[in-house]
């Protein structure tokens, strides 16, 4: 369920914080509660599936540094709302298995790009596991990693993007220092919810509760544009 609550806070900070700010915070929030879930599950993480999304992370960081894009808050919204699209496509049209490593570099490359434009990219990389013979656990730690250095990437990226507004509507640091114990907290509990699940069981709900997340944004997106 890390992916879900992932989409559920960068929502809840694009709607109070300027974009930059958001990623930022968001980033930096999120890189404790999967770094530390990847801590966690250390002993499960696929080192050569996450050594190919790390190069193809870096190539995507540096693009979009390259060209300084900083999307609009609708658009962050409408990504947010299409990605859950992702998970119901019929295995025959988009079928990726994250233990190749030609889909690994090309899933990675796009995941990153979605997670320096939307704020988050769990859907995407979502699909590339849910579809290979890994078990939870493996999906769930290598995920973890993967995620860390994405928000690492995020945080890099845009934090020497931030303006001065942007700078200044950065959480205060007391806030950062009650969440991350919190964060800390709800990941080792949901570690104790994942080892109650069966496989078919934790792909089916995390599949509609992010799609019931997906449809808010997309509302949203409306709401902001028109």
């Amino acid at each position: 369920f890390g992916m879900a609550g992932g989409l559920v806070l960068m929502g809840a900070l694009a709607f109070v914080l300027p974009v930059s700010a958001a990623f930022v915070t968001h980033g930096l929030l999120q890189l404790v509660a999967n770094g530390w879930r990847a801590v966690l599950h250390r002993q499960h993480i696929e080192w050569k599936v996450l050594g190919w999304f790390a190069l193809a992370m870096l190539a995507a960081g540096a693009l979009i540094y390259a060209i300084s894009f900083l999307p609009p808050k609708p658009l962050v919204f409408l990504m947010m709302g299409m990605l859950p699209v992702l998970l119901w496509l019929p295995i025959g049209w988009f079928a990726p298995d994250a233990a190749k490593p030609s889909h690994a570099l090309a899933s990675g490359f796009v995941a990153a790009l979605l997670n320096l434009t939307a704020g988050v990219s769990g859907p995407l990389i979502d699909t590339v596991f849910v579809r290979t013979g890994l078990t939870r656990h493996q999906i769930v730690a290598t995920k973890a990693a993967i995620q860390s250095l994405n928000h690492v990437s995020k945080i890099t990226v845009y934090g020497m993007m931030l303006d001065r507004a942007a700078s200044a509507a950065m959480p205060p640091w007391w806030l950062f220092a009650l969440a991350i114990p919190a964060s800390m907290l709800g990941t080792t509990a949901g570690g104790w919810v994942l080892d109650r699940l069966s496989d078919a069981n934790f792909k089916r709900w995390t599949a509609w509760i992010v799609t019931a997340i997906g449809v808010f944004y997309l509302w949203k997106a409306w709401d902001l544009w028109f």
